[in-house]
């Protein structure tokens, strides 16, 4: 069995969750750069995780809060995946990943940190790229900020 350790990612399960939903509340907002907006479709948008697993670690998500794919409309669920597959395209021209985990935890069970509005995680992989580093020291190494990814993608769409 393989095992894989982010232990940078106990930041954001020791923090306090703000109340609402961030995935609502955000598009609302007229801050797109500040929220990592990188797109926006008539029925869902792309945000960049504040919490990455690697560079370009993206998230595609409905406005509407809903929990489960049976809740989407089929307009909105059609939409959501051809962002998806937008999302991919514009990251393999761009970043040049040497693979992806694409998926969605539904339900808190399932480790949904938000479960209550369905979204997919788009994550670019490379080789190495969760090195010793985060295993060892307990440190980990992103090559890049997430400010500097955002504006190298906000404009690819």
């Amino acid at each position: 069995m393989e095992r894989i350790w982010a232990p940078w990612r106990m930041q954001f399960i020791r923090m306090k969750k703000p109340e609402g939903c961030f995935l609502c509340e955000n598009p609302g907002q007229d801050r797109d750069a500040r929220n990592y907006i990188l797109y926006r479709g008539s029925e869902n948008f792309v945000i960049m995780n504040r919490y990455p697993y690697s560079p370009g670690h993206m998230m595609v998500a409905p406005y509407r809060h809903a929990a489960s794919l049976e809740e989407l409309t089929e307009e909105e669920r059609n939409e959501h995946y051809k962002i998806v597959t937008r999302c991919v395209k514009m990251l393999r021209e761009e970043a040049n990943p040497e693979g992806f985990n694409i998926g969605m935890n539904l339900g808190k069970a399932s480790g949904a940190g938000i479960a209550g509005h369905i979204h997919t995680h788009i994550v670019p992989r490379w080789h190495g790229d969760n090195n010793f580093m985060s295993v060892l020291a307990d440190t980990k190494v992103v090559p890049e900020a997430l400010a500097e990814t955002y504006e190298r993608l906000k404009g690819k769409f």
